[in-house]
């Protein structure tokens, strides 16, 4: 949809006998369906007719392989399925998924509570996104510590210097639209070169961060993180009088 619209998925169950008109007569049975509709640029006919075969794209060159939907009806006729698609140029697409259901017990598995290591300390948490704030600042709440969150570098920086003597535990995002997780640890680390920081980032542990980590940060985490192992590293490094990056999860 490369001028926006709407995307519509749903799921339900059908038996074989429901299912009328179709290019296919499926296998007597129930069946899972998953059903994926579009309100955008839709297909001619002819491109209709082609979409399920291997390397076959409407892509301009270097843009794409055409192997997706090839891909995706191996994988539906590999279980037992079925797919088919409706379309017409303009009106979007109208994608359609039959798996078999199984007949087999769900089964459940009873998971153990998680070990919350609780602590006590102020932490100032940044990050651009506000739903990280909130959940980083539940699970901190949790854990026993006071939470100042901070929407972006700058304001990090700002409640710092302002808040030094107050605060434990700094948590910076490394990417921030206003002021990244690197320049505001530099700051910070300039207010007072004891201060424990742990880097956050949805990226794994490489350039940027790496480069942070050099120079003296006390830890790096990824996410999404849980609340067992965020509490356990946060004790960890409060705990410890460690000036440079050995705690690294």
């Amino acid at each position: 949809m490369p001028t926006g619209g709407d995307l519509y998925i749903s799921t339900g169950y059908v038996n074989a006998m429901e299912l009328k008109d179709k290019a296919y007569t499926p296998k007597p049975g129930d069946y899972v369906r998953l059903n994926v509709r579009d309100t955008g640029i839709g297909m001619d006919k002819d491109v209709l007719s082609r979409i399920f075969d291997p390397f076959f794209t409407t892509k301009g060159l270097g843009r794409g392989t055409g192997l997706g939907l090839a891909s995706v009806y191996g994988i539906i006729k590999a279980h037992g399925g079925y797919i088919d698609v409706e379309s017409k140029k303009g009106n979007g697409a109208d994608f359609n998924i039959l798996l078999p259901k199984s007949k087999k017990e769900l089964a459940y598995s009873k998971k153990a509570s998680p070990e919350v290591v609780k602590g006590s300390g102020t932490v100032l948490v940044a990050d651009d996104e506000g739903m990280v704030l909130e959940v980083a600042g539940q699970y901190l709440k949790t854990m026993g510590y006071n939470v100042i969150p901070a929407k972006g570098g700058i304001e990090a920086t700002t409640v710092y210097k302002d808040k030094k003597d107050n605060i434990d535990l700094v948590i910076l995002d490394l990417i921030m639209p206003d002021m990244g997780g690197g320049d505001a640890y530099d700051i910070i680390k300039a207010i007072n070169p004891d201060v424990k920081v742990i880097l956050s980032s949805g990226y794994s542990l490489e350039g940027q961060a790496a480069e942070i980590m050099e120079r003296g940060c006390n830890g790096f985490i990824q996410k999404p993180f849980d609340m067992e192992t965020f509490s356990r590293e946060i004790k960890k490094i409060l705990g410890s009088d460690l000036e440079s990056c050995q705690n690294v999860f």
